[in-house]
């Protein structure tokens, strides 16, 4: 709530820093989970890079946590362990693989689900 009483819109809401943990232990362990303004988040530390992302998988809840890091058309992405959706985690866009139906020499490219991982 705003202090006039009305109701504040989260996806505009400002928030300050958090420490979620040493860098050196995100850097060790390469991921960790925390707790970040009442949302449980994943924090990976992946080829010189941090990246943040909700800990649930957009499509079914999935443990984003526990899905392995793979590059899919030069992106890193995590891949949840329940439905190998494929997620990016420069920007948390859900990827699927791609091919048109009418050419029989095309091959297959990654493409934007249109979705993102909060």
């Amino acid at each position: 709530m705003n202090l006039d009483g009305s109701a504040q819109d989260p996806e505009k809401r400002e928030y300050s820093s958090v420490c979620v943990g040493r860098e050196d232990d995100i850097k060790k362990s390469e991921r960790m989970t925390a707790v970040v303004h009442d949302r449980e988040v994943v924090i990976f530390y992946h080829k010189g890079e941090y990246h943040a992302m909700d800990i649930r998988c957009y499509h079914s809840g999935g443990p984003l946590h526990l899905g392995d890091i793979e590059d899919f058309d030069g992106r890193p992405c995590i891949v949840c362990p329940w439905h190998k959706y494929k997620i990016t985690l420069a920007t948390g866009e859900g990827l699927y693989q791609s091919i048109n139906p009418k050419d029989p020499s095309a091959k297959p490219k990654w493409c934007s689900k249109g979705i993102k991982q909060r």
